[in-house]
């Protein structure tokens, strides 16, 4: 693993004070991070893109915590190098966490780090890297990753972080921060050319990538249980009908592929099949991106970790995917 400073700490200032707002005022295409909490919480990418890293607090829906407590810590955190989508139990060993940008990168990712032990972590595993945490990994939540528009229908009651203005580095190209602006894409160049990682993104060439079946800015879905790890490409989802049943670990899991993003649920043992924008199965239909059927059942969103492939195959390894359909449906 491959560490490195690159800007100064907190250069990019992480939200510790959240605000939501009924409504939004981006384009409702845009991609938002969703907590389907008491009341669904939607996180825009484009807010993301300055700040990575949101410490919030929900009411947990199975109801564990007691009265009065603040109810669930959780970061939602975002690395636009790696187009990191995870969400993040901010509890680890009886303490709560409080995250920041480091201003450094492991592997091209954001390497957070803890206000109350100084440990670093990186984000897309969740994995503490050095400090008093070391060898411990963060609990990773459900949370879905869709279009704004896809939120508001799905959560009419929802709402939609503010923007949280102030300054951030990643709205200029030196290394101190500057007035936030965020009509401005910071990364859109990034996304749509074929390099990768931070020098990719400086337009200061790429690292290599060395295999032919996965584009290293493949989108996956990383699924983790009982120490196994299984990436899903959305390509491979699309070449088997937009779904798949998967075994990882302990677990199955039922991935779904749809115009908004991929999303997986605890495997019901219902084979699927896709039918224009719905996916049909046992009788009904079913949404693929809030595992809703329209008899009134509901599938369990399982947690997992959206990403690049590259980023996926640092934490995991070369072959931990999913590269095609298993022969069975499982």
């Amino acid at each position: 693993m491959e560490i490195r400073r690159v800007i100064p700490r907190d250069a990019i200032p992480s939200v510790d004070d959240p605000e939501f707002a009924d409504r939004y005022d981006g384009d409702p295409d845009d991609e938002v991070i969703v907590v389907d909490a008491e009341r669904a919480r939607a996180y825009p990418v484009r807010y993301l893109h300055y700040h990575e890293i949101v410490n919030d607090r929900v009411a947990d829906p199975a109801g564990t915590d007691s009265p009065g407590d603040g109810g669930v810590p959780i970061a939602v955190t975002w690395c636009p190098l790696c187009a990191s989508a995870v969400v993040y139990d901010r509890r680890v060993g009886g303490e709560r966490l409080t995250f920041g940008v480091s201003g450094k990168l492991a592997d091209d990712d954001l390497v957070m780090y803890d206000r109350e032990t100084d440990s670093e972590w990186k984000q897309s595993s969740g994995a503490c890297i050095a400090g008093t945490y070391g060898g411990e990994r963060l609990r990773v939540l459900p949370a879905a990753m869709t279009s704004y528009e896809r939120f508001r229908e799905s959560h009419p009651d929802g709402v939609v972080l503010a923007p949280p203005g102030g300054e951030s580095e990643a709205s200029g190209p030196g290394d101190e921060p500057e007035p936030i602006d965020y009509d401005d894409a910071p990364y859109r160049r990034y996304f749509e050319t074929e390099g990768f990682g931070l020098d990719a993104h400086r337009g200061e060439g790429s690292r290599e990538w060395d295999r032919e079946d996965i584009d290293p800015k493949a989108v996956v879905l990383g699924i983790e249980s009982d120490d196994e790890a299984l990436g899903v490409p959305v390509e491979v989802l699309e070449e088997a009908g937009g779904v798949v049943r998967v075994p990882v670990g302990m677990i199955g899991a039922v991935v779904f592929a749809t115009d908004e993003g991929i999303h997986a649920f605890a495997d019901p043992g219902i084979e699927f099949e896709r039918d224009g924008e719905v996916f049909r199965g046992d009788g009904t239909t079913w949404d693929g991106a809030t595992g809703e059927a329209a008899d009134g059942r509901r599938l369990d969103r399982l947690p997992a970790r959206r990403l690049f492939a590259f980023a996926w195959q640092d934490d995991h390894g070369p072959d931990a995917f999913l590269t095609d359909q298993p022969e069975d449906g499982r």
